[in-house]
């Protein structure tokens, strides 16, 4: 009988303690709460051993889609911008790396973790379909496809964000009247680090010597950009990835199109409360 009381007593003591904050407490990680942006950062978790999705997760993943979670993550679904900003109070956060930048984070020093595949998720110059082959939007995409900017790119950001155009140019496309276009201007709604950078430090530049005029519109969500292509108040716009617009077309009914993809900015997970990966171990 004393035996039965003793091991009811310490079920009663296990139960308090756990009731009391005794138990183990779920890892936090957050997340872009952007269907696309969710999956890619769990599917890095994934790849980093950390969860398991269901068979055929693809990029349209969310946590609901979490088949193993050995750690007891919790996943908290945060908009992408403010990531950096809820840092401080989850134990780790996903985090794009431009958003990365703006919030003061170097992805290739201070990620703990990153992605080690791109090819998806290229960051794209975007405009209204039907305008793709106009001489003033061809004159602004070469200008991005330029060995200028790859250089920029390379020197600037240090590994945090990586130039995929294969073959760069002088910034300037042969089959162009330039002179037709001289004292015009062109527009791109830009995210600020690093495209509204990019366009405004190089871009400028090589169409300036031209005679065309790049008017950059800064913005800092993911929603606007494509809308504004999409009305014909913005000629262009250069902030996403193509599984991004892709969803973002399906779901807004926009008619926006991608030109050509310009850059990478590779995903990576950061230490918050959390400094090291150990609590993951």
């Amino acid at each position: 009988m004393k035996k039965l009381i003793s091991l009811a007593l310490a079920l009663v003591l296990a139960l308090a303690l756990a009731a009391c904050g005794g138990g183990k407490k779920n890892l936090t990680i957050a997340v872009p709460n952007d269907t696309t942006n969710e999956a890619r950062a769990l599917m890095l978790l994934e790849n980093l051993g950390y969860i398991k999705l269901k068979e055929g997760a693809g990029i349209t993943a969310t946590k609901l889609d979490i088949a193993e979670n050995p750690h007891n993550i919790e996943i908290n679904e945060i908009e992408a911008a403010q990531l950096p900003n809820v840092l401080k109070d989850v134990d780790y956060a996903v985090i794009n790396s431009n958003y990365a930048l703006d919030g003061g984070l170097n992805p290739a020093k201070d990620a703990l973790g990153i992605e080690g595949s791109f090819s998806a998720y290229g960051n794209i110059l975007c405009v209204k379909e039907g305008r793709e082959n106009e001489p003033i939007i061809r004159a602004l995409l070469a200008a991005l496809e330029s060995k200028q900017v790859a250089d920029y790119i390379a020197g600037k950001y240090d590994g945090a964000v990586i130039s995929v155009v294969d073959n760069p140019t002088d910034g300037y496309d042969p089959s162009i009247d330039y002179a037709a276009l001289s004292g015009q201007t062109v527009s791109v709604a830009a995210t600020p680090t690093p495209h509204a950078e990019i366009l405004n430090d190089v871009v400028k530049g090589i169409l300036a010597q031209k005679g065309i005029a790049l008017d950059v519109k800064e913005f800092t969500d993911y929603v606007q950009p494509n809308n504004v292509v999409d009305s014909g108040e913005i000629d262009a716009n250069y902030f996403q990835h193509l599984p991004y617009l892709e969803d973002f077309n399906k779901e807004n009914g926009t008619r926006v199109v991608s030109i050509g993809a310009i850059h990478v900015e590779p995903m990576g997970l950061y230490g918050g409360k959390q400094a090291n990966l150990d609590a993951l171990k």
